[in-house]
């Protein structure tokens, strides 16, 4: 599955659980900037050494609260593909909030 079309399918399941629209529009940006980052890669060849090279050279521009929201999206998105069955494991569990 394509990051893309993971995307829509996370975004319909937390719009059925009722996430506000602006957490939405804030996690779209996110998905967006991923999605860009991996070239649209399917979800199943990412790896955390590579969600992690992405956080540091996110760092070199954002402030830690910044990156701290990256990382809070990307490890809901893929917990989320881990539980729904598209990924075997999850690959930003072991990922930190910035102090």
């Amino acid at each position: 599955m394509l990051l893309s079309k993971a995307w829509e399918s996370y975004e319909a399941d937390k719009r059925i659980e009722g996430f506000s629209p602006q957490t939405l529009k804030a996690y779209r940006l996110q998905a967006m900037l991923l999605i860009r980052y991996f070239n649209d890669l399917n979800i199943g060849e990412i790896t955390t050494i590579q969600l992690k090279e992405y956080l540091a050279k996110s760092n070199e521009n954002l402030k830690p609260s910044s990156i701290a929201h990256r990382i809070r999206f990307m490890k809901s998105f893929f917990r989320w593909l881990h539980e729904e069955g598209h990924i075997l494991k999850n690959l930003a569990s072991k990922i930190k909030e910035p102090k």
